[in-house]
């Protein structure tokens, strides 16, 4: 199982007026799908995920796009 992150500067069309930072999850066919369902409940309940597409391959494997809105702090002072 393999977790790449993608760049905040990373935007599709819809997401336009909102930063997202994307997670990729990527599951090879051999790697158990409990777990991986695991990792994805870990992802959206600790990490304020959200699972905005999945993908099911040919040969098994499995990829799964997490989103998260970047939060942007103002300084005050």
């Amino acid at each position: 199982m393999k977790e790449h992150f993608l760049s905040s500067s990373v935007r599709r069309e819809r997401d336009y007026l909102k930063q997202y930072e994307y997670l990729v999850l990527t599951v090879s066919p051999e790697d158990s799908l409990a777990e991986a369902r695991r990792r994805l409940v870990e992802h959206s309940e600790y990490g304020k995920w959200e699972l905005e597409r999945s993908v099911l391959y040919l040969g098994g494997g499995r990829r799964f796009w997490l989103r998260r809105k970047v939060i942007q702090v103002q300084r005050t002072v």
